[in-house]
């Protein structure tokens, strides 16, 4: 098998199963919390952060631990991603997010696929999003340039936090936004929905990729990319109308 190949693979897989975590943990915690959604919510956010964690050191040295297409974006903006490669990237992350959403959906014996009916719009939304993914984004190049090795922990503690100091519980990843339209569970998010998501997640990406570029000079190199896992994202939980 190529190289690109097993990048690919290693994409997908992890996008999978960072998917299967987010919506899985949400099914299970949704269940047992009692209609305490801040309880789910933390249940959530915790069995989020550390999975993302034991994936980003377990196949970043394999593909740079992307499993987010801006993150992708991102690396390609700055030259450590080919523009076919980083396609090819996105779509695997894509792919994979669907099918980590059919994993956890058979793992607690809901339908394969079912389009959700959680709404999440409204600027406050967009805005949520547009910040989670700058942070995301701008945190992940400032470590791989400066302590590479930590990166996975960077990444899993903002990701975890941005469960709880947004509103929209930072997506903060299209590949998660997409599959998660199609869960009618608490990571849901209505299909409607999913576009003006992805706009802000991609404004986000680019706006940090632009000034983290500057702000943090030190070249990335391809060989920084590929052994730190960069960052991703991981999924959140649904909102209540308190939000």
């Amino acid at each position: 098998m190529s190289t690109l190949s097993r990048r690919l693979v290693a994409e997908g897989l992890g996008t999978a199963l960072l998917i299967a975590v987010v919506v899985g943990s949400g099914i299970r915690a949704e269940r047992l919390a009692g209609g305490n959604t801040g309880l789910a919510l933390l249940c959530n956010a915790l069995a989020t952060g550390a999975g993302l964690v034991a994936l980003l050191v377990a196949l970043g040295p394999v593909s740079g631990g992307h499993f987010n297409p801006v993150v992708s974006l991102s690396a390609l903006v700055q030259g450590t991603l080919s523009p076919w490669t980083a396609l090819g990237y996105a779509l695997a992350q894509i792919g994979g997010g669907i099918a980590g959403v059919m994993a956890a959906h058979a793992m607690f014996g809901e339908p394969v696929l079912a389009w959700s009916a959680q709404s999440r719009t409204g600027l406050p939304m967009w805005w949520s999003e547009f910040v989670a993914t700058f942070g995301l984004v701008g945190v992940g190049i400032g470590t791989l340039r400066t302590r590479p090795g930590l990166v996975p922990f960077v990444v899993a503690g903002y990701i975890t936090a941005g469960y709880w100091f947004t509103s929209s519980t930072s997506f903060a990843n299209p590949a998660l936004t997409i599959a998660c339209a199609m869960t009618n569970t608490f990571a849901g998010i209505r299909p409607v929905d999913v576009p003006g998501f992805v706009i802000a997640q991609i404004a986000g990406g680019l706006s940090a990729t632009l000034l983290f570029h500057w702000l943090c000079h030190k070249p990335a190199t391809a060989a920084q990319v590929a052994p730190a896992a960069h960052w991703r994202q991981a999924r959140p939980a649904p909102t209540t109308s308190a939000d």
